[in-house]
């Protein structure tokens, strides 16, 4: 027997055994349940419950008070009905439960407990008179009805031994995640051929590039173990992640797994090449290996990374071997993942989620560019990073704009090159203007011959601020007053989870937003696929980018004096600042970027003054919202609050002049929610939204507008920026101006644009 399989029925037996404690009698966890109204004699034991589905227990919500959840239940009501074996009737036989609100408990088809209220740990309640007649040796069948509407909530019912209580076994964890019905249009044309086949660093293209996405072998296996599986449980669709429809698996990774991947891909490598195989985001910790040779690690889920595999590459067939491993809920960065998704967070997501790919490369080549904005003098600085160069070398560029040369030139291999456009043929990126210049860009040796050449662009844009006639601070765009103005930007799928079912689906997003009168998103938590920057550079979408968060974070004190801190370990702390430099050095040639956000509303908040001090230094050309809504420290260049669902700032809290030097923004509001029914990520869990639902579209619709009004008086009061809570719906949450499947528009794009006119134009 291989050592998966033997690993899957040791790990399927612990979830599915009775636990035996002693004497006590046998837990049993498995049940059937609904979550609707089922058939009369739902509770008799000739019920034929087979359409119910099976699941662990306890059920209920993650939180309430002595709760131990094998399965998530969130509506109102639920059934269940299970078999419990008894060798002998004890003499004094009672149920251990643990209910919320009011509970019905039924064996072999006879009432013999009616509960009301709620509990906060398990009680033993006897089954004693004519009820303990009902009980019989042999197979028993219990049915329970639940109900709860309102708060936590958790019902667990178990047949014991009144005389010897058993001590409950931790709930099996699920390996199957919320499974949906919804899907993208885009998500329905997914194939193994069409997965995310675009060039995915459009900032330095290569024309001798070849995609590895499509369908790889793929096994779980112990943490433990280090050698690649010798079977192999199926199939995977890269990009797409172990846990996400799109990938074909639905299955969530534990943190005592490895995730292991296998393909194969065919090289023709030439003499003094080098091959590089890119990967553009790995969740989280991974090796990989070509011919079984180890060609690198790399630790940190959101962002590309690139191995030289020219040593372990061959003419012909390669084997192509990445494992993974991923602790969700770990010191690690991982956003919005959470290993039981509830409320504002979601499904995780492990291991590859973008694309994989090759290139060729020359012995010399072009690593990386760099391009600093020096607007006043009607320009950039250039500067290419350059491996594996030689004496003798140059770096030519050519800056064009459509069909013209606007400038050229050249210098030695490392020189900061000065790009001025003259004046009468320079234009400024803006949203309403997005111009991009494109740019050529060569290394060539002594006799001028190219040996490595790249395109890429540039947009010529400058991002400031200016204080106001009441003295208050504006954000600034090529030195003109702008109101950022867009909404909170998730970039989930209900198909593909953090990866978009495509770049058409992630451009639907952005053209939508810009029609919608939109100047603005707040990319929230999540590092996106940098074909994202590309488009919103290309259609003049400005960004505010977070830092994905994790670990500790300390009290939330908001806006308030005081502010706290979380205590971080060193290591944890370097790996954040690792991560958040990868992260700006990955993005910062993309003109749509105006703000960095290294923290949200206290999440992982930690040496805030430190961070922000660093980010300011690292960038100095754009500006610095140190904590969106969290909690506030006086550095870089924002004060940020959250009020929900209708915006309001707290001046009060600047006295002494705290706030004074600082941009006001609203970072976060709104969320008003609207369900769509047969749009739902789960029809059957409370969906929600700040201040309640609505009675009506009408009424949703007058929410939105007096959220802007609001918004606008706070505007007129120093207020500079506003988000709104959100672009869509987001698995529970259903406060999006779209459904979670982007098929249904709650608000049409040119009745929002109408509306946001006076906003930004007053």
């Amino acid at each position: 027997m291989s050592h998966r399989n033997l690993y899957f029925l040791l790990t399927l037996f612990a979830a599915l055994a009775p636990c035996r404690c002693g004497n006590a009698q046998e837990i049993v966890d498995s049940w059937r349940y609904t979550l609707t109204q089922p058939a009369e004699n739902w509770n008799a034991e000739s019920f034929d419950d087979s359409d119910w589905k099976e699941a662990p227990g306890g059920f209920g919500t993650r939180g309430t008070p002595g709760a131990r959840i094998g399965t998530r239940w969130a509506t109102n009501d639920i059934w269940l009905r299970k078999t419990v074996e008894l060798k002998e009737v004890p003499t004094n036989p009672a149920l251990l439960i643990h209910h919320d609100e009011a509970a019905e408990v039924y064996v072999n088809g006879q009432l013999v407990l009616t509960v009301t209220g709620y509990t906060n740990d398990y009680q033993v309640l006897p089954i004693a008179g004519e009820k303990k007649a009902q009980l019989r040796r042999g197979k028993n069948q219990i049915a329970v009805h639940c109900r709860q509407t309102t708060g936590g909530q958790f019902i667990d019912v178990h047949l014991i031994d009144g005389d010897n209580v058993p001590t409950l076994p931790p709930p099996p964890r699920s390996e199957k995640p919320f499974v949906s019905e919804l899907v993208t249009r885009w998500g329905e044309e997914v194939t193994a051929q069409n997965a995310w086949t675009e060039y995915p660093r459009p900032q330095l293209r290569r024309e001798d590039w070849s995609n590895l996405n499509g369908m790889w072998d793929y096994a779980v296996t112990p943490a433990k173990q280090q050698e690649a599986p010798s079977e192999w449980a199926g199939e995977i669709l890269v990009p797409f992640s172990l846990e996400s429809k799109l990938g074909g698996v639905q299955r969530r990774l534990d943190a005592r797994e490895a995730l292991w991947y296998r393909r194969t891909f065919q090289a023709d490598p030439n003499p003094g090449e080098r091959l590089l195989l890119n990967f553009e985001a790995v969740d989280y910790r991974c090796e990989v290996f070509v011919n079984g040779q180890s060609v690198g690690q790399h630790r940190g889920g959101n962002l590309p990374f690139t191995l030289d595999i020219t040593a372990a590459a061959k003419a012909g067939a390669n084997e192509l071997i990445v494992r993974v491993e991923d602790e969700t809920e770990a010191w690690q960065l991982r956003g919005k993942q959470v290993l039981d998704a509830h409320g504002i967070w979601y499904t995780q997501v492990s291991g590859i989620w973008q694309t994989v790919w090759l290139e060729s490369v020359p012995a010399s080549f072009i690593r990386d560019v760099h391009l600093a904005m020096q607007v006043d003098e009607g320009g950039f600085d250039f500067r290419a990073d350059v491996q594996g160069d030689e004496p003798g070398q140059r770096l030519a560029v050519t800056v064009r704009d459509g069909d013209q040369v606007v400038w050229q030139g050249d210098g030695s291999v490392g020189e900061t090159l000065a790009v001025r456009i003259p004046r009468d043929q320079l234009t400024l990126w803006s949203p309403k203007v997005p111009h991009l210049y494109d740019l050529d860009i060569k290394i060539q040796n002594a006799d001028g011959e190219t040996i490595d050449s790249v395109r890429s662009y540039a947009g010529i844009r400058q991002v400031g601020k200016v204080q106001d006639a009441d003295g208050n601070w504006r954000f600034t765009l090529n030195g003109e007053t702008i109101f950022h103005w867009g909404p909170l930007d998730q970039g989930w799928w209900p198909d593909g989870l953090l990866t978009p079912p495509s770049d058409e689906a992630m451009l639907f997003d952005i053209e939508w937003l810009k029609q919608a009168g939109f100047n603005m998103i707040r990319k929230h938590i999540k590092v996106e696929p940098r074909r994202y920057y590309y488009h919103c550079d290309r259609l003049g979408m400005m960004l505010w980018q977070d830092q994905v968060s994790g670990g500790k974070g300390p009290a939330w004190t908001r806006l308030a004096q005081d502010p706290q801190d979380a205590e971080w370990p060193q290591d944890a702390h370097d790996q954040y600042m690792v991560e958040l430099e990868q992260m700006i050095d990955t993005l910062e040639n993309h003109p749509s970027i105006v703000v960095w956000v290294p923290f949200n509303e206290a999440w992982g908040q930690h040496r805030t003054m430190e961070v922000g001090k660093w980010t300011v230094q690292r960038d100095p050309s754009r500006l610095v919202n140190i904590a969106s809504g969290g909690n506030f420290w006086p550095v870089g260049d924002i004060v940020d609050a959250h009020a929900y669902p209708h915006p309001r700032f707290p001046f009060d809290q600047g006295k002494q002049g705290r706030f004074d030097d600082f941009i006001k923004v609203m970072g976060e509001f709104g969320g008003h929610g609207y369900p769509v029914q047969g749009h739902l990520w789960d029809q059957n869990r409370r969906n929600w939204g700040y201040g309640g639902l609505p009675k009506s579209e009408a009424e949703y619709k007058q929410r939105y507008v007096t959220s802007l009004e609001r918004l606008k008086e706070l505007r007129d009061q120093g207020i500079a920026g506003g988000v709104y809570t959100q672009t869509t719906d987001v698995e529970g949450e259903i406060n999006g101006l779209m459904t979670y499947d982007r098929k249904v528009i709650k608000i049409p794009a040119k009745e929002l644009a109408d509306l946001h006119r006076s906003l930004l134009e007053d």
